[in-house]
């Protein structure tokens, strides 16, 4: 009777007040609260918006339309993105939540994990791992559809995140809360060294960057993570278990796609027209490795800056 009346308060207040939301969410069986997936929306974002990452685009579209078509997935969705600076990574991980959650970003469903904020490199290791369990057990308990973005695992203390590997398995069911239908997101710059070589070894031998395939990449990739040491998987024993879902490799930018960059902020000032800016502004950034000079060394990360300057 409780949990009518509760649903009832819902179906009428919801969209006015997220607090009926999380009220529910802890009575209901399984919650999927503010989860509102527009799938079609994130696959046209992506192709739209997102520039040279043909990989990622497919990636991510294939598991997550995978992992929801599944209303009792046999684990959470875990995705690790890695490239450069600059390359779409951020960017990719904001669109996911935007397009998964009627509040997008804002939702207090969605939680993002900054190292230097929430997990201090001068702080006690051991503490942080207590407190980020209880942080995503309390959590998923109170909405099974939580969103957990882990940014900048360059700086993350190696073994932090191992504390998570219960939540990531096929069989973390505990008093009525489903583990499994949570997502996961890690950031991160390592593997670069991978990925990059692969598109330079591609570039040189006059093939398209869009016949380089998962498959040349993938170990490489959890190889290269998994032996580095400033890394937040470093030695991980989610990786030992294989609790990635997918490794997803971010291409470095050529000036044509920092050209796009450039042209899509400009028309979201109103300025589409100014392509002397969208020349200059890609012509002023760095281009490596010598010869050749291929791919911008800072992607699109520094493009709004130089837009303002040149404007």
């Amino acid at each position: 009777m409780l949990t009518l009346l509760i649903v009832l308060l819902l179906s009428i207040f919801a969209p006015a007040h997220c607090m009926f939301q999380t009220l529910y969410c802890t009575f209901a069986d399984s919650c999927d609260c503010d989860f509102r997936p527009n799938i079609s929306e994130l696959e046209w974002d992506l192709y739209k918006n997102v520039y040279g990452q043909h990989l990622a685009q497919d990636i991510i579209s294939e598991e997550v339309v995978r992992f929801l078509a599944d209303r009792t997935p046999e684990r959470p969705l875990v995705l690790s993105l890695h490239g450069s600076s600059g390359t779409g990574k951020t960017l990719v991980s904001d669109m996911l939540v935007r397009h998964l959650y009627g509040s997008a970003t804002s939702s207090p469903f969605v939680h993002r994990f900054i190292p230097t904020l929430h997990f201090p490199a001068d702080g006690d290791v051991q503490l942080q791992r207590e407190q980020l369990k209880s942080w995503v057990q309390g959590n998923v308990t109170v909405c099974a559809r939580s969103v957990f973005i882990f940014d900048e695992m360059d700086k993350m203390a190696p073994g932090l995140l191992d504390v998570l590997e219960p939540f990531l398995g096929s069989s973390h069911v505990v008093f009525r809360t489903n583990y499994r239908k949570a997502i996961y997101i890690f950031v991160s710059t390592a593997g670069e060294e991978v990925i990059n070589k692969a598109a330079l070894e591609q570039r040189e031998a006059g093939q398209d960057r869009e016949e380089i395939t998962l498959t040349e990449l993938q170990d490489a990739i959890a190889k290269a993570v998994y032996d580095n040491p400033s890394n937040g998987l470093y030695s991980s024993s989610i990786i030992r278990q294989n609790l990635v879902t997918a490794f997803v490799p971010f291409l470095p930018l050529c000036r044509r796609h920092v050209e796009q960059c450039v042209k899509a902020q400009l028309c979201g000032r109103g300025a589409c027209w100014r392509n002397d800016v969208v020349r200059a502004v890609a012509a002023d950034l760095t281009y490596a490795p010598a010869p050749g000079h291929y791919f911008s060394i800072s992607g699109c990360k520094s493009v709004s800056a130089k837009i303002d300057l040149f404007l």
